[in-house]
C-alpha cells in the first residue's frame, strides 16, 4: 500500500488545531480513497457518511471534535465523492469495511471511535462486528442498520410512504420539514452535496455480509444508538428494535431532527456524541 500524499510524515504529535481542513488520497487495494484527516496525537474518530452525502456532510462535526482535542478522519466511501474504484489494484466491488481496515492500517491506527450516519451506519455495524478490536466505541445514528431480519423488514414495509422515494428528490424524505421550513440556505447546501455525492458507475458493497441480529450480538464496543425524532426512514421505534440486540448500548433521540440529524442539528448531535465518548471512550 502507498499513499500519494501523507499528512503524517511530519504531523504526528502536533496540535490538531493547526489543521487547515485539507484532505489526502490513499492508494488502497481496489480503490483510490479520498479522506480528510486532521492528524495529531488526539484520540482518533472516524466518520462514515450517509448514502446521500460525502465527507463534506461532516464539517460541523470535524470542526467541533478537532477543537475538542480529537484526531478526526472522514473518508469518502468508495463510489462516493472523490474516492474512485481502481480495478487494476484490487477486486471489485470491494466493501466499505475492508477499505476502512486498509486505511487504518495505512495510518498506523490500532483502534478508533467510529461514527456512522444512515448508510454509513450499515458499514459501521459491519466493521465493528468483523473487526471488534479496532473499534473503541461506536455511534450508530439514524439508520435501519440494513438489518435483514424479518422484524425490521416488516417494520419498513409498514411505515413506507408510497412514492416517497423515486421520483421525488431525496431532500423530502431525508431532511425534516422543520429544517426545510426554517433553514432554506442550509437545505440548499444539503441538496448541493447530495446531488453530486454518488458516482453513477461507482460500485461498493455496503456490508461484507448481511447485517443480522446475530451479527449485532458480535459487537463488543459500547454503542450509542442515536435517532432523530422526525426521521421518516429510521424512526426511534425501529432503531430501538435492532439496538436492543447489542450487548452494550444506550439509546437517545434528538427531537425534531430528520434522517439528516447530524447536519440539521449539529450542536445537539455533537453534544450527545461528546458526552458518550467522555463516559465510555476510555
Amino acid at each position: 500500500m502507498s499513499t500519494t500524499s501523507s499528512p503524517h510524515d511530519s504531523g504526528l504529535g502536533t496540535s490538531t488545531a493547526a489543521w487547515d481542513g485539507s484532505g489526502h488520497f490513499a492508494d488502497l487495494p481496489g480503490v483510490r480513497l479520498w479522506y480528510l484527516d486532521s492528524g495529531g496525537d488526539g484520540s482518533p474518530i472516524v466518520f462514515l457518511h450517509p448514502n446521500t452525502g460525502t465527507s463534506e456532510i461532516w464539517q460541523a462535526q470535524l470542526t467541533y471534535f478537532v477543537h475538542a482535542g480529537y484526531r478526526v478522519i472522514a473518508p469518502d466511501r468508495r463510489g462516493w465523492g472523490r474516492s474512485l474504484a481502481d480495478p487494476a489494484t484490487g477486486p471489485q466491488p470491494g466493501s466499505v469495511a475492508e477499505d476502512l481496515d486498509e486505511l487504518l492500517s495505512l495510518l498506523q491506527l490500532d483502534d478508533v471511535h467510529l461514527v456512522g450516519a444512515a448508510g454509513g451506519t450499515f458499514s459501521a455495524l459491519d466493521f465493528a462486528a468483523w473487526r471488534p478490536g479496532r473499534v473503541r466505541t461506536l455511534v450508530a445514528s439514524v439508520s435501519t442498520g440494513m438489518i435483514v431480519d424479518a422484524a425490521i423488514a416488516e417494520f419498513i414495509d409498514r411505515i413506507s410512504v408510497p412514492a416517497l422515494r423515486a421520483p421525488n428528490p431525496a431532500v423530502y424524505r431525508e431532511v425534516s420539514a422543520g429544517y426545510r421550513g426554517t433553514n432554506p440556505e442550509g437545505t440548499s447546501k444539503w441538496i448541493e452535496i447530495e446531488t453530486t455525492a454518488r458516482q453513477k458507475d461507482g460500485e461498493v458493497a455496503l456490508v461484507r455480509s448481511p447485517n443480522t441480529y446475530e451479527k449485532l450480538r458480535l459487537i463488543k464496543a459500547p454503542v450509542l444508538a442515536l435517532a432523530g425524532g422526525a426521521d421518516l426512514i429510521a424512526p426511534p421505534a425501529m432503531m430501538r428494535l435492532w439496538a436492543s440486540q447489542l450487548s452494550d448500548a444506550e439509546f437517545a433521540t434528538i427531537a425534531d431532527a430528520g434522517h439528516a440529524l447530524a447536519y440539521e442539528q449539529p450542536e445537539a448531535f455533537n453534544d450527545r456524541v461528546a458526552s458518550f465518548l467522555r463516559r465510555r471512550g476510555a
